[in-house]
């Protein structure tokens, strides 16, 4: 594709999965491509897994356990940390654009997905993590302090349409904690923090290149400095629904719509896509009415009924699945927590029905409380909400340790340290299906579609 950046878009909490999921040989097999994936076109660009034999992180990602799927569970912790705090703290011409998605790696809090975008003029190419469940934007500058060195980092000075975004602009009252040091000309600075990091920003603006679309003046953080050891080298770009998010910045070009399916994580053959814009998202797929939550906008949170296990409906109170903006309480659906988390008495009915349905001698595994020895004939899992159900086939719903002797039921209960009030419908339970993200007309919508082999 000539005069448009290459995307990799990689399913980053996703990824380190690749070790613990085991996923079912496709009834219809999707052409070969290995590690290069699909061929770039007008609407699609090659993807590159950030884990497993195709990733292109140097050194390769280290885990904390002997077992992967340990580190991931531990790392999920992290995740449901920061949407908990999220959720309780208080149109156009069609045009799409595709970016394939393969496995990548967690983030701590950040999203599932790291992209090489492009920023500036002349085009500098870096690596972003994109997050649904968050607004934020920012890239690593030259000359930042603290700020990881395994990555390259943007150069304000070596981009000519690059340019500061003063303190009393429209954009300035978005960020947190906005401040107006002195410089020349004044220009809004903020300050967040992210996983153990405190990071300092100035607010800027410059051309962003994406999907083979340049979007010019995007808002973004030029990070200066940090302080701790969990900024992720990559920068971010937030896929919420804030007014400084992809979604806001783009939307006379996506028309704050876009879908994705998420492939497995072990595979070198993968065709997973982020779409963005209306043309080329399914014409027949169930939907759920988007819920809005004006103290936490930027999550997507649907009405969930009910769950099946086969073909039970398990007995789970009502207020455990009621939405509250109040309390933060309800369900969301969120690519970068890896495991789907249930607030306790949900995930307890799905469990026992679960171990009671399979009848077999039961183990632990870290954080996960159903496992057994070799391999299970497991039973399908439905997530029920309004207008539309989810069925989960046996790679959503089974885990395997790295040795293949233990398997899983590939989800748990919400942290019991934490505002235990949000289900979490996780990276795992999505795979293999295009979720849909209609803004407009406030809808959430799954299909099931194979993106791997």
């Amino acid at each position: 594709m000539v005069g448009a950046p290459q995307v990799v878009l990689l399913l980053a909490a996703l990824a380190a999965a690749a070790a613990a999921a085991a996923l079912s040989p496709p009834s219809n097999p999707m052409p070969v491509y290995g590690c290069a994936g699909p061929p770039d076109s007008a609407s699609t660009l090659r993807i590159l897994p950030a884990f497993g034999p195709c990733s292109p992180l140097n050194p390769p990602i280290s885990h904390s356990s002997a077992d992967p799927l340990l580190s991931l569970a531990d790392r999920d912790l992290s995740r449901i940390l920061y949407l908990t705090s999220t959720a309780a703290s208080g149109r156009r011409r069609p045009h799409r654009s595709f970016a394939p998605i393969a496995a990548g790696r967690n983030l701590l809090q950040s999203s599932t997905y790291v992209a090489r975008a492009s920023i500036g003029t002349p085009p500098q190419s870096l690596l972003v993590a994109l997050d649904i469940s968050s607004d934020a934007a920012w890239f690593p500058c030259s000359g930042c302090s603290g700020c990881p060195v395994s990555s390259p980092v943007f150069s304000p000075a070596s981009s000519s349409s690059f340019s500061p975004v003063g303190c009393g602009s429209p954009q300035c009252s978005h960020v947190p904690n906005p401040s107006c040091p002195p410089s020349s000309p004044p220009s809004c600075a903020f300050n967040f923090t992210y996983g153990g990091s405190s990071i300092f920003a100035s607010l800027a603006q410059d051309s962003l290149s994406l999907a083979g679309d340049s979007i010019k003046s995007y808002a973004f953080g030029c990070v200066r400095s940090t302080i701790g050891t969990s900024m992720p080298p990559q920068g971010l770009l937030g896929l919420g629904r804030g007014p400084l998010s992809f979604l806001s910045q783009t939307q006379s070009l996506y028309s704050s719509i876009f879908s994705y399916c998420l492939p497995s994580f072990r595979s070198v053959n993968f065709s997973g896509t982020l779409r963005l814009g209306l043309a080329g998202q399914p014409q027949r797929i169930n939907t759920t009415p988007l819920l809005s939550n004006p103290r936490r906008p930027s999550l997507y949170y649907v009405k969930l009924t009910g769950i099946r296990v086969g073909r039970r409906t398990v007995s789970i109170p009502p207020a455990a699945l009621a939405f509250d903006p109040a309390t933060g309480a309800g369900t969301v659906f969120d690519s970068g927590t890896m495991f789907t988390r249930l607030v306790a008495p949900a995930y307890a009915a799905v469990r026992d029905e679960f171990r009671r349905r399979v009848n077999r001698a039961v183990t632990s595994l870290g954080g996960f409380d159903t496992c057994y020895d070799g391999p299970v004939a497991a039973p399908t899992i439905t997530f029920a909400f309004e207008g539309m159900n989810m069925t989960l086939a046996g790679e959503n719903v089974m885990i395997h340790s790295s040795s293949g002797s233990i398997s899983c039921l590939a989800m748990a209960a919400a942290p019991a340290n934490v505002n235990a009030l949000l289900n979490v419908i996780a990276a795992v339970q999505q795979q293999n299906h295009r979720v849909l993200f209609d803004v407009p007309k406030g809808r959430v919508g799954v299909s099931r579609e194979l993106c791997t082999s």
